[in-house]
């Protein structure tokens, strides 16, 4: 018996194209014609003038670390496995502010306003499962990506 998944989004007809992109390595937000707003999560109106006229768009990928935290103790499945982990707010360079995780960065390494990158990755315990925008740190000017 596998234990509940609580990490696993329900994917359904409207945040479909969402997932469909980041499976393609690319982040999507919304943004408010009427108000001219990028927000995440995605929402089927603006969250700043209640506008419906919203659209997805293509993100940066850019972002910026506003807070975090490094996990150590997490009992719901599949988190314990994972400890420990950065949990973190980022904001991204089109305005957002999105939760995610930072990866490939030791938590001593972590500042305020440091520059990150999005990448996707897919659970190794649900390989067929969606793929999840996380960030990384950018490499040092002049390095190889």
């Amino acid at each position: 018996m596998t234990a509940q998944r609580f990490d696993l989004p329900d994917i359904d007809a409207f945040t479909r194209p969402y997932w469909e992109a980041a499976a393609d390595g690319r982040l999507l937000i919304r943004r408010c014609a009427a108000c001219g707003t990028a927000h995440h999560y995605p929402r089927e109106f603006c969250p700043s003038c209640w506008s419906e006229d919203v659209a997805w768009e293509q993100a940066s990928g850019r972002a910026t670390l506003y807070t975090w935290s490094v996990v150590h103790l997490n009992d719901l499945p599949p988190f314990g496995t994972r400890v420990p982990y950065v949990a973190a707010v980022v904001d991204l360079a089109e305005g957002p502010r999105m939760m995610t995780e930072v990866v490939d960065c030791e938590a001593s390494a972590l500042r305020i306003g440091m520059d990150l990158h999005v990448r996707f990755r897919t659970d190794e315990d649900a390989p067929d499962g969606p793929a999840v925008a996380v960030f990384a740190p950018d490499p040092p000017a002049g390095s190889a990506t």
